[in-house]
């Protein structure tokens, strides 16, 4: 796509729009909703290898109980919360990573992609994206499920 130059409207009593914003131009203005980059941040940070699911305990529990559900759907948007101003945006994620992943080299990765993902799509700038890992995932402890109330397995 190209971008073409605009001028400001000759008989406007208000200063002229910031030009150095994809999302204001002499021709309107463009708007976008926390939710929007909650999802593209929570979807760019899924995409990495190493990532095993984003929120703390308390909300995967939660929406595992809500994935039961006929229809329903994990959110996207799950251990992600953001604060989006006109041109910028900030991204802080709570996240649980794989057993024996590098925890620097990964938030790097998620840290690089959720930045790209959100800037591509949106045209905000991100200025910051805050990692919180709250757990690591061990292989087989999904296997909990097997317990009956004594803790015992059947």
């Amino acid at each position: 796509m190209t971008n073409t130059a605009t001028t400001a409207k000759p008989n406007s009593n208000s200063a002229a729009p910031a030009e150095n914003s994809a999302l204001t131009s002499s021709q309107g203005v463009t708007t976008i909703a926390d939710t929007v980059v909650q999802k593209v941040a929570g979807l760019a940070t899924r995409e990495i290898t190493g990532v095993h699911a984003l929120g703390g305990g308390a909300v995967r529990a939660f929406n595992a109980l809500r994935e039961r559900i006929p229809g329903a759907t994990a959110s996207a948007g799950q251990g992600v919360s953001v604060e989006v101003g006109e041109r910028q945006a900030a991204v802080d994620l709570q996240i649980v990573v794989e057993y024996g992943v590098a925890i620097a080299d990964l938030a790097k990765s998620v840290r690089r992609n959720v930045i790209g993902a959100v800037e591509q799509m949106t045209g905000l700038e991100v200025v910051e994206v805050n990692i919180n890992v709250s757990d690591v995932h061990i292989p087989g402890d999904d296997d909990t499920d097997e317990l009956t109330e004594s803790g015992r397995v059947q």
